[in-house]
This record gives structure tokens, sequence and C-alpha cells, in this order.
């Protein structure tokens, strides 16, 4: 009887849930163009400070020696611990693909991280993601529709720490991740979790529909509001290479 009670409760909570976002919705159809512009500008120039913050901190020597050949960069600002249903973690964040030819940076293009659940190996309960991809394979799998990392793409955890080679990383995988938790930087697991596009704050960013490899490889979307995400990620591959 007990089990029963329960997921009675648990099904009645989902469907009030769904429910209330549908009605909100109905209510408030208007509202959401201008949410998610604002949701999608906020969250690339979130990306951008995170994306300093990772290249500045001492004890991310081993990430400064690996972004140098990473094909793409996938930033998550923010990855949440403990969602209000079932736990869940998940959170929003951009990619940006480096064009072989000329250096220059292209996108970004919006997904989903998310996954049952969260690994951070130094604890809390929200973190900055940074996942570096290293392989064409990666690229081709993140520009997808959807991708579970570590079956559709290979994934591991970058090195972290002041005096860190980054020789010592698994460099042969398609994806090497990065983590920062309450001022703490680190390791995560995300084997498992899965990134999703986000197809309608492409559209609402970009003004058309459109996927993400458009917006990648053809390179035919532009939006000047990028422009100093993009110029971060190519002072960061500048200056390294400087030395």
């Amino acid at each position: 009887m007990k089990i029963t009670f329960v997921i009675t409760r648990i099904f009645i909570i989902i469907t009030v849930f769904f429910l209330i976002t549908s009605i909100t919705s109905f209510i408030y159809p208007k509202k959401a163009y201008g949410d998610d512009m604002s949701e999608t500008t906020q969250l690339v120039e979130k990306a951008r400070f995170t994306l300093e913050n990772f290249s500045k901190a001492r004890e991310m020597e081993g990430f400064r020696g690996l972004v140098k050949n990473a094909k793409g960069i996938f930033i998550a600002p923010q990855m949440l611990k403990g969602a209000i249903i079932l736990g869940a973690s998940g959170g929003s964040g951009v990619l940006i693909v480096r064009d072989k030819k000329t250096g220059s940076w292209r996108g970004p293009t919006f997904y989903t991280l998310g996954e049952a659940s969260f690994g951070l190996q130094i604890g809390g309960e929200a973190a900055e993601i940074v996942m570096l991809i290293m392989s064409d394979r990666g690229i081709s799998a993140m520009l997808s529709s959807s991708v579970k990392l570590g079956a559709d793409v290979g994934i591991t955890m970058g090195p972290v720490g002041v005096g860190v080679d980054a020789s010592t990383a698994n460099i042969s995988a398609d994806i090497i991740t990065f983590a920062m938790s309450k001022g703490l930087y680190g390791g995560i697991s995300l084997e498992g979790a899965f990134i999703k596009a986000r197809h309608g704050w492409n559209k609402t960013y970009y003004g058309k529909d459109v996927l993400p490899y458009d917006i990648i490889m053809r390179d035919n979307m532009k939006n000047p509001h990028s422009n100093k995400l993009l110029e971060t990620a190519k002072a960061i591959m500048d200056a390294k290479e400087a030395k």
C-alpha cells in the first residue's frame, strides 16, 4: 500500500507541474519570446565570463595546455543538482567551434545538458562546466539533435591543479571536462549525461529556424551579440600560442 501511495503522489505532482506549465504558457504566450531572448543573451554573456575565469585560474594549467588543441568548446555557466522532480540535474550551455582554416570561432548554438545523477568530485549543488571538444567525432556528435556522453562519444575528466601537466590527461578522448563549484576547480563525472539542442533558443537568438549544423559548419548565421564570446575564445588561444 505504501509503494502504491508514493507512486500515486509522484504521479499527481508531475501532472500538476505540467498542468501549471501548460496553463502559464497559454496565459502568457507573448511573454515567451522576450523571456527566451533575455535568457539566450544572458547565457552567452555568462558563458564568456566562465570561459575567462577558467583560462585565468592558477589551478587550470591543464586546461590552458589542452585548449590550444580544442576543436570546440561547450560552456554551461550553471549546472544545478536537485531539480524539483526526481532529483535530476540540468542546465543550459552553448557550443562554439573553431574554423580549421582561419582559426576564428563560430557559434554559439544552444543546448540543454542534463542527467539523472550528477557526479561532482568537488561536491556542491551547482557548478560551472567547460568541455573541450578534441576530435571531429566529438564535433559531429555535438551538432546532432542529441548526444549521450560516454556512449556516442568518449569523455574523460581533465587534469586540475597547480603544476599539472596537460599530458597526464587522456587526450585521446573526444571530450575533456572541467568544472568549478563553490570557488573550487575540480573534476566532474558526466558519463551518461545527455546534451540536447535547444532549437527554440537557436531560433530566438538568430531570428529564424536554424540547426546547429547551419550555425557552426555553414557559418551562415550571425548575431553580433556573440562577438565578445568568440573574441574571448580566440584571445585565449592566441595567448597560449604566443608563449
